[in-house]
């Protein structure tokens, strides 16, 4: 292997329908695996979308440091509660070129990226706002649970001209205590203030995702696949 290049991630795939004309990656959260958002498939996909693969990749085992040193799936390593500090850059560098190894692996199987979503909860959502910002090839739409985008006063730098044509749904819960409201909504703004569309969804909730959250989502989708 190149020195650059990244193994593919072991992924666990699901097709809505022979021949898939759509995909969409979806990126876990902290401690989880790609079987943690299997079971929303029934409740978001609709009859009348063309066949999609679902891509659910497993993040690295990794030490934490705000877990004691702990080892488990992660995205990044977290060094602290705060925000601004909480995501080492190299952790995110990495699983931000993984992710886009995933994603080439959708176009070399024949899915342009226009027809690629990429989806995250929580730390898997704060990679892919960051992945999204640096896209040179807009995908489809991006979409950010419970999320927030890590290194934001850096973050302008690293904005790819292209990028802000990726529309972007987030939802974040109002009760949530591990990412805060303010954090997402902060985010939400951030991206919007730089150019993405924006459709930002608020629910009483604590961090985790709901059925009208998945239902607004699957609205969200519905439009952009309509528009292709």
């Amino acid at each position: 292997m190149a020195e650059g290049e990244h193994a593919l991630l072991e992924s666990i795939e699901r097709e809505t329908g022979p021949a898939p004309l759509w995909s969409v990656l979806w990126l876990h959260g902290l401690g989880a695996d790609g079987s943690d958002f299997v079971p929303i498939l029934p409740e978001l996909v609709r009859r009348d979308w063309p066949p999609m693969r679902f891509v659910f990749p497993h993040a690295p085992v990794r030490a934490v440091t705000i877990n004691n040193g702990t080892r488990m799936r992660a995205w990044y390593d977290i060094r602290d509660f705060d925000l601004a500090n909480r995501a080492d850059a190299a952790g995110v560098a990495e699983s931000v070129a993984q992710v886009d190894a995933l994603i080439a692996r959708e176009v070399a199987r024949g899915i342009a990226p226009s027809r690629i979503f990429l989806a995250g909860f929580s730390q898997g959502g704060a990679i892919t706002l960051a992945a999204g910002l640096r896209r040179t090839a807009p995908l489809a739409g991006l979409v950010g649970l419970s999320t927030y985008l890590p290194s934001m006063h850096e973050a302008a730098g690293a904005l790819a001209p292209a990028a802000t044509a990726q529309p972007l749904f987030m939802g974040h819960g109002t009760q949530d205590p591990v990412v805060p409201f303010a954090a997402g909504e902060q985010s939400a703004t951030w991206m919007r203030d730089h150019g993405f569309d924006v459709e930002f969804h608020r629910y009483p909730i604590p961090h985790s995702v709901c059925l009208e959250e998945i239902r607004d989502l699957g609205d969200w989708m519905s439009r952009r696949i309509a528009a292709a």
